[in-house]
């Protein structure tokens, strides 16, 4: 078995590669470089789960990055157990060929409960009192201690919000470094998020990108730099590109306005009832999961949200067949955004109404992904005042709110999802090891099977 580094540049494509990317340049150079054909929805879960399984989202039921639990009536994203995984990942496979493999995972997602021999995932603690302390979950459980005594806390306010910047992936990839020296796994994972903050604040054409594009790269080099001195083999690989976007569609406001979704009333806010809704979209990106709950009424739905500015098309059972969707959590519709548009959650029709997390980074509470809690409110005179005040009266023991959050979406200027239309500017995947590339574009699902090819040899795991 050969040691194998995999990165995941989230939103690398071959346009961005060249001057500030040399030592993934030297990668490719030295190696080889494929188109990757990416899945729909191009979102982190679904996309890591096909790279990891080999399967579509059909089969292995990660059809986006959150959806709606029928079961529960309620929506939920970024969930962790890897018991919501369905089909055999990769280090399964691996240890059929060999039982000495093992798995280090970094951060790509649906880390717990997985199988993988060592795992690192962000895991906040949530006192009673309302705090969020930032922290980590691994396995086995002492490395979590091992790392934060090494490294400090995971930084997770640097990992999403508005205070994003290089250190949530510096982190990351000191840990997996500390990982590679310490337990000497076959097969490391490491997810490097960084770009993607970015190119979703920005757009991917804005000139603050290099800096951005730079910082990943050297940590990039680092890693490499660990694989190589063991004699390892090394894959770096995007999941989706991030498109430049003008548009944000509410397609729930829509729904709202067409009498279709009912809301409760809590305090003066409004908050979205789903399983009293007739009919509702779970937003993610530019991909829409549209619930609908009288079979009789899809028809109906379907044609409100195709007349939507800012829609390019709506599936229904035969279009999500085709797109590889065809799964029980899917909505009885999805819908796909144009290129320069993406899909907001926003239900409320008056912002005075919203939900007070709205106006937070709180991702486990709102019924969609919300791409705003990149940035502070612009009507915020001192913005870093008005956090840091916040904090203090947290600190001192005070329960109030983190309402730093904008309800303005024309803010964005970068998203994903829909399948990209320029292979240059779509994701990318690079190896060390020009002949166990196809010469072809790559396609998410045959990453698994790729992965095994540089541990094992291209005789034993053939690919394509």
């Amino acid at each position: 078995m050969r040691p194998t580094l995999v990165l995941d540049v989230v939103g690398l494509t071959p346009s961005l590669l060249g001057r500030y990317t040399p030592n993934l340049n030297r990668l490719a150079e030295r190696g080889g470089r494929r188109a990757l054909k990416t899945v729909t929805p191009a979102v982190t879960c679904t996309v890591q789960t096909t790279m990891l399984t080999g399967l579509a989202p059909r089969d292995h039921g990660i059809v986006a990055n959150g959806w709606y639990f029928r079961d529960l009536a309620e929506v939920w994203f970024w969930r962790q157990s890897n018991r919501l995984v369905a089909g055999e990942r990769v280090w399964d496979a691996a240890r059929r060929i060999d039982p000495g493999f093992t798995c280090a995972n970094l951060f790509w997602w649906y880390n717990m409960y997985s199988g993988a021999d060592i795992g690192v995932t962000p895991r906040p603690m949530y006192p009673a009192d309302g705090r969020k302390i930032p922290d980590c979950y691994a396995e086995p459980p002492e490395l979590r201690d091992e790392l934060t005594g090494l490294l400090g806390r995971f930084p997770l306010f640097q990992f999403w919000g508005p205070a994003t910047d290089i250190a949530s992936s510096a982190w990351i990839a000191r840990a997996a470094r500390h990982v590679m020296a310490t337990r000497k796994p076959t097969l490391t994972l490491v997810y490097l998020p960084h770009l993607d903050y970015c190119l979703q604040r920005l757009g991917p054409r804005h000139p603050q990108v290099v800096k951005d594009l730079a910082e990943v790269d050297r940590l990039c080099g680092e890693l490499i730099a660990e694989a190589d001195a063991v004699g390892g083999a090394v894959i770096a690989l995007s999941e989706y590109a991030v498109a430049p976007v003008r548009r944000p569609v509410h397609v729930n406001r829509a729904l709202r306005e067409a009498g279709l979704i009912r809301v409760r009333e809590e305090l003066g806010r409004e908050l979205l009832d789903p399983g009293a809704s007739a009919a509702f979209a779970v937003a993610d990106h530019q991909v829409a999961h549209v619930y609908v709950r009288d079979p009789a009424r899809i028809g109906e739905v379907a044609r409100l949200i195709e007349a939507l500015p800012g829609v390019e098309r709506v599936l229904d059972e035969d279009g999500k067949r085709a797109f590889g969707l065809d799964h029980p959590r899917s909505g009885e519709l999805v819908a796909l955004a144009e290129p320069d548009a993406w899909f907001t959650y926003y239900y409320w029709l008056d912002d005075a109404r919203a939900p007070d997390f709205a106006r937070m980074v709180e991702i486990h509470r709102k019924p969609g992904y919300d791409p705003v809690e990149l940035f502070l409110d612009p009507a915020l005179r001192w913005p870093k005042g008005a956090v840091g005040w916040r904090l203090l009266k947290r600190a001192l023991g005070l329960r109030t709110l983190l309402d730093v959050i904008p309800l303005d979406a024309t803010l964005v200027r970068g998203s994903h999802g829909r399948p990209t239309d320029d292979p240059e500017e779509g994701p990318v995947i690079l190896s060390s090891e020009p002949g166990l590339l196809p010469d072809r574009p790559v396609a998410a699902a045959e990453v698994k099977d790729l992965m095994l090819a540089h541990v094992f040899g291209k005789a034993a795991v053939p690919v394509g």
